[in-house]
């Protein structure tokens, strides 16, 4: 059977931490490692919730300026920072463009409510015919559950997807839906991987 849709995770995909000088500066502002600081922000329960819509992303980075014992005034620097070495990915944003009308382009990402507006500014919505924000639907990957929202709403079955994403546990996950699944290291190879997967289909 044919590939009729691509799917693509956002982050570690198409924007990712290619720098990451300006979040080790933050966690050594508060005695931090990287990786502690980067827990803090992602691995935290309002992290959780908010990534399930439980919470808005405002209500998230106001829980992690309380622990960081920091005032309210100082959650755009804060974020600023954090974020400060995260670039997007022209080249795959460029690829994903050439797909569209041949395919059904999605996107499924674990992501905070503030996803779909930062997709409006770097004018990257219209990249996608669907878009899977975990917030918004109040499930997040690997949940078997997501996958099948992503297909029903692209009206595709599972062996006509792929989908691109930087985590093993949601390319498993994937595939136990039936969905065929690339895991993406790099720009280069994942693009290859795809090319050789959407040939072989056609």
């Amino acid at each position: 059977m044919s590939i009729r849709a691509v799917f693509f995770d956002f982050g570690g995909v198409i924007m990712r931490t290619e720098y990451q000088a300006p979040r080790q500066k933050l966690a050594e502002r508060f005695n931090l490692d990287y990786d502690e600081i980067d827990k803090a922000v992602f691995g935290s329960d309002s992290a959780r919730r908010a990534s399930l819509g439980e919470i808005s992303e405002e209500a998230h980075w106001a829980a992690i300026l309380k622990r960081f014992k920091q005032p309210a005034s100082e959650t755009k620097a804060f974020h600023d920072q954090f974020f400060g070495g995260d670039v997007l990915d022209r080249h795959l944003i460029e690829y994903i463009r050439s797909l569209r009308g041949s395919l059904h382009i999605g996107l499924i990402s674990n992501a905070w409510s503030g996803l779909r507006a930062l997709l409006v500014r770097e004018n990257l919505l219209a990249l996608f015919d669907t878009a899977i924000i975990s917030a918004e639907v109040g499930m997040v990957k690997p949940s078997a559950e997501i996958y099948k929202l992503a297909l029903r709403q692209a009206g595709v079955t599972a062996s006509e997807s792929v989908f691109v994403d930087d985590m093993p546990l949601n390319i498993d996950a994937c595939e136990k839906v039936g969905m065929t699944g690339i895991l993406f290291r790099n720009s280069e190879t994942s693009l290859i991987h795809l090319n050789q997967v959407l040939k072989v289909n056609q």
